[in-house]
């Protein structure tokens, strides 16, 4: 009934095995990836026929089942739902090893689909499923040029290591092909270019085995080469009337540095050549738009090369022009406005307490994180109209890598504070992720969180041909799309803290690395000044007078449970009375959040009413809780209420003590001794 093939190899000392033809047969591809106890289901499916688009027709989803892990999905709704951020992060790392290794002509919709069935907690579930992925291509017949796999990578004791688990101090993402590296994601404490190089030649160097692997499964189990139209040859006549047509302009075009002259310019000989194709009768109209852009794109590229310029005029290792303010939001704890050209981001800052962390459940079981980053793009910062809804997988993948960028500058201690930065990217043309890093730097020093050292971040790009080279600092949204490379780097003036590679084109060798690594700490370092000249370069010694305030009280530990009170009671009539915040260690240590300094003050005194004890003479606030005919008893702050009798309420007799007081009078007393329970004896007419 089933064709089975499979194969076996180890991969950090566990069992790595590859299978098809016994799960989801009717997909073009399908393999089921295992590792250890890890099981990923990688599917392939194409379309039959090709779809009208310029670009690759690529979707990929990596989704985990909470049955993997023996566990129920978290939340009101026991079913798996909207993709997780970990979900989406692991979709786009999938992604962009697989996109590069396309035809530029292929235009079949693909669809990639990961599905984790048995979760194995000490297995890279991201590396396995880009291997999976990787194994379904290679035998579905399609055009992939691969096989690709990916590793994770650590450093320990001094030297590099494969590691399924992410390391705080050092934590690699590598994808790559049997000639280089098309894919990188790096998270690191300031390490040094030199030290990235190595990382990535080492990755490289142990990513062969897995290539090797998936090369001799497909050579056994490969289907036949998919047949499609190779648009690209088609259409070359098209092609060479545009270029003929738009030979007086080219040149004209890329001189131009105002960019929005040059769209505007553009868009008048574009629209003058289709009527030149049209007069001449010219049959692929509905091809003419794609076929122009790419002609464009081949120009850009050669005036890039042929002139050693770019069409804004700046050399290949220039940066624009950066303005920087902090302050820019009153009320915000902490703000920043970042502008680099016609890129923008206004970056704020937000102090919580402990329980506003978020939340996060997944395969691994919850926990809290106590640093949040959030990257919004809305449509108007490119000056188009779209779509205002949720965050989607770009804006979750920015996000992501200014939270790595960031993190490492923290205080290797626990945080005191839940730190939320967002990012709100009111113009782009280029990199608003790495102008994310550089606000979200200033914006929390301006809130006065110590930092190890400021963090600025750079996006570098790529042009290659046969006849020449050109290595791109600062690159523009318009040599984004040229580009064969978008290299992200961040980090500080002593290292580096978080990289992002794609690649369009060919693997890069280790010098070529070391060369872009190298530009880049430049292009870095001179962000870095900008940003310190013009603004901050070191926190504030103090947070902002509208930030929560931040005290401890450390009680003894047998004394938590008086504190909490019954069902919580004590603890949330606390919180109620003062606006406080407070979280509660199991070593006997009270953080309190307060809204300013008087409320922490006062909720500081309650806490130490309530777990230090009563002192002898001193008065207290309280209030009536119940009334008798020899006395009233009253809450005075303490775990077990005191007793006022009927003769310490006043000078004179009392005849009547419900014509005196009533339950729920607030009143002052002081403590003049304990009964033989404990219970303090207290008094009014004394105050």
């Amino acid at each position: 009934m089933f064709k089975i093939v499979r194969q076996e190899a180890v991969w950090e000392d566990k069992k790595l095995t590859l299978e098809t033809g016994k799960i989801a047969r009717q997909a073009s591809g399908a393999v089921m990836v295992g590792h250890g106890d890890t099981r990923i289901l990688c599917t392939v499916t194409a379309s039959h026929d090709p779809i009208k688009v310029d670009f690759l027709p690529l979707s990929v989803h990596y989704q985990e089942k909470a049955f993997s892990a023996g566990r129920f999905p978290g939340g009101f709704h026991k079913r798996e739902g909207k993709p997780s951020d970990r979900e989406v992060l692991i979709s786009r790392l999938i992604d962009r090893a697989l996109r590069p290794l396309f035809p530029s002509d292929f235009y079949h919709e693909i669809q990639v689909i990961c599905t984790v069935l048995s979760f194995d907690p000490h297995v890279d579930a991201a590396a396995a499923s880009i291997l999976g992925a990787s194994a379904a291509l290679m035998v579905s017949g399609l055009p992939f040029k691969g096989p690709v796999a990916a590793l994770r990578l650590g450093h320990e004791d001094g030297k590099f290591v494969c590691s399924s688990l992410a390391s705080k101090e050092f934590n690699l993402v590598v994808a790559g092909t049997r000639e280089g590296v098309v894919m990188v994601e790096c998270a690191a404490q300031e390490k040094s270019e030199e030290f990235i190089v190595d990382a990535l030649d080492f990755a490289q160097s142990a990513l062969v085995p897995l290539i090797d692997c998936i090369t001799e499964f497909a050579s056994k189990a490969a289907k036949a080469p998919f047949i499609y139209d190779h648009q690209e040859h088609s259409r070359t006549l098209l092609k060479e009337k545009i270029e003929n047509h738009g030979a007086p302009y080219w040149n004209e075009l890329c001189s131009i540095k105002d960019r929005y002259h040059r769209r505007d310019r553009l868009a008048h000989v574009k629209k003058e050549i289709a009527h030149r194709l049209k007069e001449e009768g010219e049959t692929e109209e509905g091809h003419f738009s794609s076929v122009f852009s790419k002609v464009w794109r081949n120009k850009i590229r050669h005036f890039i090369l042929t002139e050693k310029k770019r069409l804004d005029g700046r050399s290949y290792d220039e940066v624009r022009s950066i303005s920087c303010e902090v302050g820019f939001l009153p009320r915000a704890h902490g703000s920043a406005l970042f502008t680099r050209g016609d890129t923008q981001a206004i970056v704020s800052v937000t102090l919580g307490g402990k329980e506003d962390a978020q939340l996060v459940d997944g395969l691994t079981g919850a926990y809290k994180d106590p640093f949040l980053l959030h990257y919004n793009f809305p449509s108007f910062a490119v000056g188009e109209i779209g779509k205002v809804g949720s965050p989607g997988r770009r804006e979750v993948g920015h996000g992501k890598l200014a939270w790595h960028a960031l993190r490492s500058v923290l205080s290797s201690n626990e945080l005191p504070y839940t730190i939320r930065i967002v990012s709100d990217i009111t113009e782009s043309c280029g990199s608003s992720s790495m102008a994310t890093v550089c606000g979200g730097s200033l914006a929390l020093m301006d809130a006065g969180i110590a930092i190890s050292h400021p963090v600025a971040g750079i996006a570098m790009g790529l042009v290659q041909e046969s006849f020449g080279v050109a290595l791109l600092s600062d690159i523009s949204g318009l040599e984004d799309g040229i580009g064969d490379m978008d290299f992200k780097v961040a980090g500080t003036v002593n290292g580096v803290t978080a990289v992002q590679m794609d690649l369009k084109g060919q693997p890069l060798s280790r010098e070529f690395m070391a060369q872009a690594l190298d530009q880049a700490c430049k292009g870095r370092l001179s962000i870095l000044e900008s940003m310190q000249t013009q603004s901050l370069d070191r926190s504030r010694d103090r947070l902002s007078s509208y930030a929560p305030v931040l005290s401890t009280v450390k009680i003894p530990v047998d004394k938590i449970r008086d504190l909490i009170g019954p069902g919580g009671k004590v603890i949330r009539e606390i919180c109620e009375t003062t606006g406080s915040k407070i979280d509660i260690a199991d070593d006997g240590t009270v953080s309190i959040f307060a809204q300013d300094a008087k409320s922490a003050e006062s909720t500081t005194h309650r806490i130490k009413q309530i777990t230090g004890g009563p002192a002898m003479g001193e008065v207290y606030d309280a209030m009536i809780v119940k009334i008798m005919d020899f006395g009233a008893f009253v809450d005075f702050g303490f775990s077990q209420d005191g007793m006022v009798h009927v003769s310490e309420i006043s000078s004179s007799h009392v005849e009547d003590i419900n014509k005196v007081l009533s339950v729920g009078d607030k009143i002052k007393v002081k403590l003049i001794g304990l009964d033989p329970r404990g219970r303090g004896k207290l008094s009014i007419k004394q105050v």
